[in-house]
């Protein structure tokens, strides 16, 4: 049993996560071992997700005033909590993969820019690209224009090298 100033420490701990995280995920965890509990964690810790198992009293209170408090008619059960801190897709990742050697794990929600989605979308969710392909897709973006001016400039000093000829 947790004393107040324990309770006080943990609703203080996840908030500052949630206050600082990009979107979060919620499952429920029934059925999993406490071995398979810590390797997700392990995971969560190596792709830059804060994975922790709270109270849902403690949680509601943790997220609140944050963009994750959407997520409280969703707190429901023995869920784990998981904030991704560094790339919005990096927690559905997490447990999208988790999920699939571990059948006992069920996404029941999502959350990312203050809106609150059912576990179904976390797909989408996973789907985002990480920092490095969204930059990768963003300069080739920017470099298609370039090379087209190239191709275009070099194709009229073709052009106007042949009727020099």
């Amino acid at each position: 049993m947790l004393g107040l100033e324990a309770k006080k420490a943990i609703v203080a701990e996840v908030n500052d996560v949630a206050s600082k995280a990009l979107s979060a995920v919620v499952a429920e965890y029934h059925g999993l071992t406490v071995g398979q509990m810590t390797a997700l964690r392990a995971k969560g810790r190596d792709s830059g997700v804060y994975v922790k198992v709270v109270r849902n009293t403690l949680a509601r209170r943790a997220v609140e005033g944050t963009a994750f408090a959407c997520l409280n008619e969703a707190l429901v059960g023995p869920l784990v909590y998981a904030f991704a801190m560094n790339e919005p897709g990096a927690a559905a990742r997490l447990l999208r993969d988790f999920a699939k050697d571990n059948k006992a794990m069920k996404v029941t929600a999502v959350s990312i820019d203050g809106k609150s989605f059912p576990g179904a979308h976390l797909d989408v969710i996973a789907s985002l690209p990480t920092k490095g392909e969204a930059i990768s897709q963003l300069m080739s973006v920017m470099l298609g224009p370039v090379t087209k001016l190239a191709q275009t400039l070099d194709a009229v000093r073709d052009s106007m090298e042949k009727q020099a000829a």
